[in-house]
């Protein structure tokens, strides 16, 4: 075994994907903030949730360039706002395998904006859930997440409200937003997000 095997197994932490933990907090936003619009540049996703596992199949397209990345990624919810995720890219030999399990899709787009020197992922979503927008900000750590002072255009944070979370928005129509919203006591935030 040569100096470079010892590397990768001394390196083992730094390598290991299952390991990888992330720090987040969700917001809702009415539209894409300035200077982003739906003809910005963004990423096409297409989240196939695998009933009754944690698991997702993800596929995400470069517009541009037509080009495909597929991830099978298994997410574990640790609290509200830290996940354990792991995952694994696919060949297409290996995603044809899985693609029986397409169905329970969730698409969007996803645009990248810094804003106040943080980078911050703005989801708009397709099809039945058109009309639901949000902002997806990650953290290296729970102090640096816990003082984050989110911009005006975040309107509502839901980061805790299990129900936004992608498996469980599988199968929801955007009529299903405004009555969750309504629940918690946001009518008049509901109505606002209608008019868009």
């Amino acid at each position: 075994m040569g100096d470079t095997d010892n590397k990768s197994i001394n390196n083992q932490q730094k390598m290991n994907k299952t390991a990888k933990t992330e720090f987040r907090r969700l917001f809702l936003i009415e539209d894409l903030p300035e200077p982003l619009t739906r003809a910005s540049a963004h990423l096409q996703f297409f989240d196939n949730y695998i009933e009754n596992t944690r698991l997702r199949l993800r596929s995400i397209r470069v517009p541009e360039t037509k080009e495909w990345t597929r991830i099978l990624q298994q997410r574990d919810a640790i609290r509200d706002c830290e996940l354990k995720i792991a995952e694994m890219y696919l060949n297409d030999a290996e995603y044809a395998v899985f693609e029986r399990f397409e169905g329970r899709e969730i698409r969007k787009n996803r645009y990248f904006h810094e804003f106040d020197e943080k980078q911050i992922a703005f989801d708009v979503f397709l099809g039945d859930l058109w009309g639901l927008n949000m902002a997806l900000v990650d953290f290296e750590t729970i102090e640096e997440m816990s003082s984050y002072d989110p911009p005006r255009f975040m309107i509502f944070e839901v980061t805790g409200d299990s129900f936004f979370r992608g498996e469980n928005l599988v199968g929801n129509k955007f009529a299903d937003i405004q009555r969750e919203l309504e629940k918690v006591s946001l009518p008049q935030m509901a109505s606002q997000i209608a008019e868009d």
